[in-house]
């Protein structure tokens, strides 16, 4: 794997840790700024909501340059938002500062996955794209805990001061490391919208929706089902979430290996695999250590679909992937939402803190459902390519030259 892949993973890493550690560290700003931790929480929500727009948003803008300038310009905006977030003197200030770096976290995942997959030859694409997610799932495994415990320790804002001085790595790293790759000639806007005209393509981040929003459909109640069902204390909280990180670096890597050999077959696995665990998440949830492992297979499961799906619509997009690769990274983001807030209604309506596993579950087996009817459509319309090559008739032979 080239080298250019640290730094793309370097940068996803402190998207990944500034990204999630807000949600260890609402109470102490909360406190800061006098306002309810259901108001901090606004900055977790303008987060998700910055990177479903400015995916796409940044993507367009950034069509003049090239794919390595657009890198180092997002890189350079993520360091801008963390430094305002560091030194923010009111709230407000604070929630812009979180939605300048989100703006670039959905096109720097976007375009850094073309990049990466046109640093490796054809059958390592997957893998590549993996190699700088490596970067988002070991965040949470190292960034965020790290993270949280600065913040508690010496103050948020320094928190954020070292999230910004990452970016400031990944930046010189993207600028040390990656090569200059010419903008592709002749693709314009038009032809990057076109992506989203093709079927595949919107199955696919249908998947991407569905699939990962199964994941935080329970990850985001893990406190309350860990410490209310499980009868975990709430310091234990941080190590399971230690844990789910793990699952994700270790489904990551291999989502990425086995896309590489048979794309649609991993799917169907890791999906199909995510949905029976979630269910059982209802049953494991009352035992410490069932209750451990299950969080460790729902970050690995959830995590394996992501290299295939992201690959999936580089594929189905070729010739113009850049924008449909960038809005893909923004459909995470919406499961995420969209799970998360569904998971709120059932456990609202009194179904108990482990409804939401079952709200998880029916939603990996809808994505699930998606990819087979993706797989039958690919496979019809590869047979009827095949048919009419068949009964094409064969071209005339040219004949011979005059002596």
């Amino acid at each position: 794997m080239p080298l250019a892949l640290l730094a793309l993973a370097i940068g996803a890493f402190g998207i990944g840790t500034t990204e999630f550690v807000i949600m260890g560290l609402l109470p102490e700003v909360a406190a800061d700024f006098q306002v309810s931790i259901p108001a901090a929480g606004f900055l977790v929500t303008g987060y998700a909501l910055g990177v479903v727009l400015g995916a796409p948003l940044m993507t367009v803008l950034g069509t003049r340059v090239t794919r390595k300038r657009m890198l180092m310009l997002l890189m350079g905006l993520f360091v801008v938002g963390n430094v305002v977030s560091a030194v923010a003197p009111v709230f407000g200030v604070m929630l812009a500062g979180r939605v300048i770096a989100s703006l670039a976290h959905g096109a720097f995942f976007g375009i850094g996955s073309v990049v990466a997959a046109d640093l490796v030859a054809p059958q390592k694409k997957a893998g590549a794209i993996a190699m700088m997610f490596t970067g988002l799932t070991v965040a949470n495994v190292v960034g965020v805990p790290l993270g949280t415990y600065i913040g508690q320790s010496v103050g948020w804002r320094t928190t954020f001061f070292v999230v910004a001085a990452l970016g400031v790595v990944g930046l010189l790293g993207v600028a040390r490391l990656v090569p200059e790759q010419p903008r592709p000639e002749g693709v314009h806007l038009r032809h990057e919208l076109a992506a989203f005209r093709n079927v595949q393509v919107l199955l696919a981040m249908a998947m991407t929706v569905l699939g990962f929003g199964g994941v935080f459909a329970a990850i985001t109640y893990i406190t309350p089902m860990m410490t209310e069902v499980a009868g975990y204390s709430a310091s234990s909280v941080t190590w399971l979430l230690v844990l789910f990180g793990l699952g994700m670096v270790g489904g990551n890597l291999l989502g990425g290996k086995f896309a590489d050999r048979r794309l649609m077959p991993m799917l169907y696995v890791s999906l199909g695999a995510l949905a029976v665990v979630l269910a059982l998440f209802t049953l494991t949830a009352h035992n410490k250590i069932a209750a451990a492992v299950t969080i460790v297979l729902i970050g690995g499961l959830g995590f394996a679909t992501v290299p295939p799906l992201q690959k999936r619509v580089l594929d189905q997009a070729a010739g113009a992937p850049t924008l449909a690769s960038a809005v893909n990274i923004g459909a995470f983001n919406l499961g995420n939402a969209l799970s998360a807030w569904l998971g709120g209604l059932v456990i609202a309506a009194g179904l108990g803190y482990t409804a939401p596993n079952w709200v998880g579950a029916a939603l990996a087996a809808s994505a699930l459902v998606l990819a087979v009817v993706s797989g039958v459509l690919e496979r019809r319309t590869v047979t009827r390519s095949r048919l009419v090559a068949r009964h094409s008739p064969e071209p005339l032979a040219a004949p011979a030259a005059q002596r």
